[in-house]
């Protein structure tokens, strides 16, 4: 049998702002169903490298394809339809609208779902993400947590095969934190393919089983959870201890 290629594949990645490069030749490939998380410090290019893959940002070099398929050249819209999905470190909700109502836009032009199924699937997701009971309250009145559960639940809404989740723990208190890796353990267990940046290390051991590191817009290292988190060079680079 032919080797099964991989849900994400980046080759030759590159982006720069002015002088600045941001991503450098980057290669990366995450399989199906994995769960890969993102590590480095402020500037290495983790969210730039995010807005790459969705599609908010082109690249100046390389290719990004998903399931095989050749997507570089696809608007987010496009790419979102396709199964990419994310959410983003500080929650963007329509505040003036219901959390059923954030839901809906999700499952409607993400997923691109007919009304009757799309209030299906929204209230499916609301219970998943521990949201139903504020299905009607307006998003822009929610605390903190719940903001951060319905960034997940607006991602979730739009079916993706491929979940980007940039540093959904952060500015969570340890317990509120731990209520939403449960969550993201759930929504990985139904087969769903994770990217995760983020800050809260011990939210990323609870949940993934790789980590790549990023400094500067070039992976430093990328392997097995534990293996990357013991390296003298990820401690130095990332944890800024002089080993």
């Amino acid at each position: 049998m032919p080797p099964v290629a991989p849900l994400l594949s980046l080759r030759g990645l590159s982006r720069r702002f002015g002088a600045l490069q941001v991503i450098r030749d980057l290669n990366l490939d995450v399989a199906a169903e994995a769960a890969v998380g993102i590590l480095g410090p402020n500037g290495a290019g983790k969210s730039t490298l995010f807005n790459l893959v969705t599609g908010d940002l082109r690249p100046d070099t390389g290719s990004i394809r998903l399931a095989g398929e050749e997507v570089t050249g696809l608007p987010a819209s496009a790419r979102c339809l396709r199964g990419i999905g994310r959410s983003y470190q500080v929650p963007r909700p329509f505040g003036g609208m219901t959390v059923l109502e954030n839901v809906l836009v999700g499952a409607s032009f993400g997923a691109g779902l007919p009304p009757g199924a799309a209030v299906e699937h929204g209230v499916r997701v609301l219970e998943r993400t521990g949201l139903i009971r504020r299905a009607n309250q307006l998003a822009g009145s929610l605390t903190l947590l719940d903001r951060k559960r319905l960034e997940l639940a607006r991602a979730l809404s739009t079916r993706p095969r491929l979940l980007l989740l940039d540093e959904i723990a952060g500015g969570l208190t340890d317990h509120e934190a731990s209520a939403l890796i449960d969550t993201v353990r759930a929504v990985r267990a139904e087969g769903v393919t994770l990217v995760w940046v983020e800050h809260v290390v011990h939210a990323l051991v609870a949940v993934v089983e790789r980590l790549v590191v990023l400094n500067f817009g070039t992976l430093v290292m990328e392997g097995p959870t534990t293996e990357v988190l013991r390296s003298r060079q990820v401690k130095e680079i990332y944890l800024g201890i002089e080993a």
